[in-house]
């Protein structure tokens, strides 16, 4: 006689180890299960030896090597004894010989790294972001980070015009950024201008590709991630993706192969819900036809790509950093990211992009959509916004950054970006002070 099949809280054995143990703390440490001990792999019941003297045995073993509690319970199946050993979740971390086991599906893993700190750290109610790191203080923080979130979270009116207004340190306490004399994790990330001087791979690289192995050129992103949400959106749209123009009148439209508010929502969460602790940067893939987003993070505990795809609670993996973005307004709190997504591109009729999970992070597949009839097809390149950025400084040398942003409908932080570009290159230079200068086109 079989029983169905082993699963996530399942585990058949034909006869006892004490390796067993390992299976148990790792029962313990996820969502708790059972296992039987005369099964073989197949199901059947094959029965084991001195069944009884094991119902005393693995009790004492379990309390002395695990120090946890089980239930055995002796079964009887077509004459054979079976053991059946029941494990209960446990809230504290277990160990096995100063090991931690961790039931993922129908396997048992030994967790090491990053993956013993995010489970050691789960245990104990706490997040990886939510950690302190000594040897910083308000003062290596960016000014202007802290004055964009300002701005942004008033507009938003997700948090009290009376908070705003108060000083850096007391806003830093208020959205749960200090832990006692030091900053956290989450709080040099947001507002750090270095973030990857503290943390390898906290940045995002984008690269084209004309096939997997032809990468014709790439860019990194780097600064707090409220800028490198934005810089990323820019650069994609001024040097890597064709848009297509069309007229109304004089004035002027482009269709994006990816609508704009789905790509920015799929970027939002890769930066929100990355795993910083990886060393690994968000990696943007842009081919002719597609462009992907893969981002090294992991889904919450027990949950599978069926339940991220449905309707689920908001479980952000760095609820302090989605505690910042969800005030400036940028995100939602409800768990509707990759429902934005979706509607966003069935909105704009374009294809839904595919999402995929791997042990090692998310994939965001947009395939680009078909090309619009009567719309002309123009590349929207880098060197296109440097020729818009040029005509008018060469019509007014002392244009500011922002009257550049005005005019060109981009951020200022894209503008310092071409700017700085056309500098390096010899294109241009500044002549004067910063705020009293002017420009030179100098080709």
């Amino acid at each position: 006689m079989t029983t169905g099949r082993e699963h996530q809280h399942i585990e058949w054995k034909e006869s006892w180890r004490d390796e067993y143990l390992k299976w148990i703390c790792g029962f313990a440490n996820a969502e708790g299960g059972m296992l039987v001990i005369g099964r073989n792999d197949k199901g059947v019941a094959v029965g084991i030896k001195e069944a009884r003297k094991l119902l005393t045995d693995i009790p004492n073993k379990v309390r002395d090597v695990l120090g946890i509690m089980v239930d055995v319970n002796l079964r009887a199946e077509t004459g054979k004894e079976l053991i059946e050993i029941l494990v209960e979740p446990y809230p504290s971390p277990v160990n096995y010989k100063g090991e931690y086991f961790y039931r993922s599906g129908s396997t048992n893993q030994m967790l090491k790294g990053a993956a013993l700190d995010r489970f050691l750290l789960r245990k104990h109610g706490r997040t990886w972001d939510g950690s302190p790191l000594p040897g910083l203080t308000r003062a290596d923080l960016d000014a202007g980070a802290l004055k964009t979130f300002r701005r942004l979270a008033l507009k938003s009116q997700r948090l009290p015009e009376a908070v705003l207004e108060e000083p850096d340190q007391a806003l830093l306490e208020k959205l749960h950024l200090v832990e006692g004399r030091y900053l956290t994790h989450a709080a040099v990330l947001l507002f750090h201008p270095e973030p990857d001087r503290f943390f390898t791979g906290a940045y995002v690289k984008i690269g084209y590709f004309e096939s997997d192995a032809d990468l014709r050129y790439q860019d990194e992103v780097h600064g707090d991630l409220v800028s490198q949400v934005n810089k990323t959106i820019e650069i994609l749209q001024a040097k890597y993706l064709r848009a297509w123009i069309s007229y109304e009148g004089l004035q002027r439209l482009e269709t994006w192969p990816v609508p704009m508010p789905a790509l920015r929502e799929a970027v939002l969460n890769a930066v929100v819900h990355k795993d910083y602790a990886c060393g690994i940067p968000i990696q943007i893939s842009v081919y002719p036809d597609r462009l992907m987003i893969w981002n090294p993070g992991e889904l919450p505990p027990d949950w599978t790509l069926e339940k991220l795809l449905d309707k689920h609670a908001s479980i952000p993996f760095n609820p302090d950093v989605a505690n910042v973005f969800f005030r400036t307004g940028m995100i939602e709190s409800w768990g509707r990211g990759i429902e934005r997504i979706m509607e966003a591109c069935r909105e704009a009729g374009t294809p839904e992009p595919k999402i995929q999970y791997e042990y090692t992070g998310l994939w965001v597949v947009f395939p680009y959509r078909s090309e619009p009839k009567g719309k002309k097809a123009q590349e929207t390149t880098q060197e296109t916004t440097q020729e818009k950025i040029l005509a008018l400084l060469k019509a007014h040398p002392q244009i500011t950054r922002k009257e550049l942003a005005a005019q060109l409908g981009i951020s200022a932080d894209g503008v310092k970006y071409h700017l700085a570009k056309m500098k390096s290159g010899g294109i241009i230079r500044h002549v004067g002070p910063t705020k009293a200068g002017h420009w030179e086109v100098l080709q």
